[in-house]
């Protein structure tokens, strides 16, 4: 699966989503996504990559803690198969929902 691809997929929540990050002071108002390459975890076979893998991090911010926007996400990616961890960033007053995905 392709960066263009997941990036599709994530559109179908209806929130704003970049790679990687917003340009600065161009953050649209929370909630909004964005999504990373953050490193492979490929399956190697005669000592060479066999099957490239990569690890996809899919971070959704909100201001308050939203379930329905949550499910949102995960309705998108239910074709996939991904784990949740969620974080408050106190800098920034709000959560990051972070969703990690391997294709």
């Amino acid at each position: 699966m392709e960066l263009k691809e997941i990036e599709e997929i994530l559109k179908t929540t209806g929130l704003p989503v970049t790679y990687y990050a917003w340009p600065e002071k161009a953050a649209p108002p929370l909630p909004y996504i964005c999504y990373l390459a953050a490193y492979s975890n490929n399956f190697s076979a005669d000592g060479c990559v066999y099957i490239p893998i990569n690890h996809i991090q899919i971070e959704l911010y909100t201001k308050l803690k939203e379930p329905a926007t949550e499910d949102k996400v995960e309705q998108a990616l239910s074709s996939l198969f991904w784990e949740k961890t969620e974080t408050y960033i106190d800098s920034e007053r709000c959560y990051q929902i972070l969703y990690e995905i391997e294709v």
